[in-house]
């Protein structure tokens, strides 16, 4: 499929200001085709602030089977040396394994499951497939941050998604509080696109996924849109809670100076109608691994 218009600019030569969203938010409802059990109210809230966070969705028994899948994949001497598994900047521990919905039979049953692919085809009024998947361990007191940014202007620039029609899912595996570094987001950053300064760099997965700098808000926009919403939003609470973000989100975290790991496992549902194509600002695509080109729309499995 041909790259189509570039409605969202950026890694450019010069600045651009940052513009309103091009794209709903929110495109499906509580009564068409793709209806869900996400109440008006909670749409509303998702396309006001750009997320909705569900306190224990998952109960104990399902997160310690995650738990235990968690531990497993980072111990597997089968992955070491893969490109799909990062480590932390100047150290050897275990920052994130991608694709893990190909690699664990686990998390492939529950990127499936039936209550989280209802709440996402609502979302974004379409079948779906998954874009992206992988955990995150930032262990305790060596789990390094991640700068301020919009996911959507990675995968636009890098692996040519086109519009801003995917859904973030993170599910917690350990209890976040506010000494493990827990994701902060700015409400209501989703309906401004701010188009980043300066060309992709070669190669640029291999330093970003442990450090970003390419493709990060410039201070200037960043503050404005943390005025705008009044601040921060730090969605705590204890495993087994569930964060839908929307692409376009600008969110970070800092580092865990504390000793409880912070973990999850994280799901990018993009829409059947919102396929990538070839990069916008890239010389070529990331690897299948961190951006998928079968686009096979996803079946809900029963639990």
């Amino acid at each position: 499929m041909d790259n189509m218009q570039d409605l969202y600019p950026s890694r450019t030569k010069r600045k651009i200001d940052m513009f309103e969203r091009l794209d709903p938010v929110v495109y499906g409802d509580t009564t068409g085709k793709y209806k869900g059990p996400l109440s008006s109210e909670e749409l509303q809230s998702f396309d006001d602030n750009g997320f909705l966070f569900f306190d224990q969705f998952f109960s104990e028994d399902d997160i310690a089977e995650f738990r235990q899948e968690l531990k497993r994949l980072c111990e597997d001497d089968s992955l070491r040396g893969w490109d799909g598994v990062i480590r932390e900047p100047n150290g050897d521990e275990v920052r994130s394994v991608f694709e893990v919905h190909k690699i664990s039979n686990c998390f492939n049953r529950l990127s499936r499951h039936p209550r989280i692919l209802d709440r996402v085809r609502q979302l974004l009024g379409s079948e779906v497939y998954i874009h992206q998947s992988r955990i995150n361990y930032k262990p305790g007191f060596k789990g390094k941050g991640f700068n301020w940014h919009s996911d959507f202007e990675t995968w636009h620039a890098e692996d040519g998604m086109p519009r801003m029609r995917a859904v973030s899912c993170s599910i917690i595996l350990t209890d976040n509080n506010e000494f493990n570094g827990p994701l902060m987001l700015v409400p209501g950053s989703h309906k401004f696109f701010v188009p980043c300064v300066g060309p992709t760099p070669e190669d640029h997965y291999k330093n970003s996924l442990k450090i970003q700098q390419t493709g990060v808000p410039d201070n200037d926009s960043l503050a404005q849109l943390i005025d705008l919403a009044g601040g921060i939003e730090a969605p705590k609470g204890p495993a087994g809670s569930m964060l839908l973000f929307d692409c376009n989100t600008l969110h970070g975290s800092n580092a865990n100076m504390s000793p409880y790991p912070r973990s999850n496992v994280f799901f990018v549902y993009n829409s059947m109608e919102n396929r990538t194509t070839t990069p916008y600002a890239a010389n070529r695509r990331r690897p299948e691994f961190l951006a998928a080109r079968d686009h096979i729309p996803l079946t809900p499995i029963e639990e």
